[in-house]
C-alpha cells in the first residue's frame, strides 16, 4: 500500500504550488515537466493515470465530467483534486493536509475539493 499520493499538476496550476509541496516532501510533477503543455483535459487525465498520479486542477467543470465518465465506464484513476484559485500558499497547505490525511488508496477514484 502506498502511503502518500503522488501529484500531477494541471496546466492551469501555478508552479509555486509544486515548489511548496516538494519542499514539504511530496512527490509532484507538472504538465510542463511531462511535456504535456497544450493537451486537452482528457489527455491530461490519461497522462496522470499512466503515471499513477492524482491530478490537481482548478478546472472544476471539465474534471467533474471526466470523473463521472470514468466511474460510469468502470475506469480507474488515481484521484482528482479540485481547488479554487486562491492564495497559493493556502491552497498548497490545504492540499498537504489532504495528502497527509488520506492514503493514496483512499484517494483513488475519488473527486475531492480543497
Amino acid at each position: 500500500m502506498k502511503l502518500f499520493a503522488s501529484l500531477y499538476l494541471d496546466e492551469d496550476v501555478s508552479i509555486l504550488i509544486a515548489d511548496i509541496l516538494r519542499a514539504r516532501g511530496f512527490d509532484v510533477t507538472t504538465v510542463r515537466e511531462e511535456n504535456m503543455l497544450g493537451r486537452d483535459d482528457p489527455e491530461q487525465l490519461e497522462k496522470a493515470i499512466s503515471l499513477q498520479r492524482c491530478l490537481f486542477t482548478h478546472n472544476r467543470i471539465h474534471y467533474e465530467e471526466l470523473h463521472r465518465k470514468a466511474i460510469a465506464g468502470g475506469k480507474k484513476h488515481f484521484g482528482i483534486i479540485i481547488g479554487s484559485r486562491r492564495n497559493m500558499y493556502e491552497l498548497a497547505r490545504r492540499i498537504a493536509v489532504l495528502l497527509n490525511t488520506l492514503t493514496a488508496d483512499e484517494i483513488e477514484n475519488q473527486l475531492l475539493y480543497v
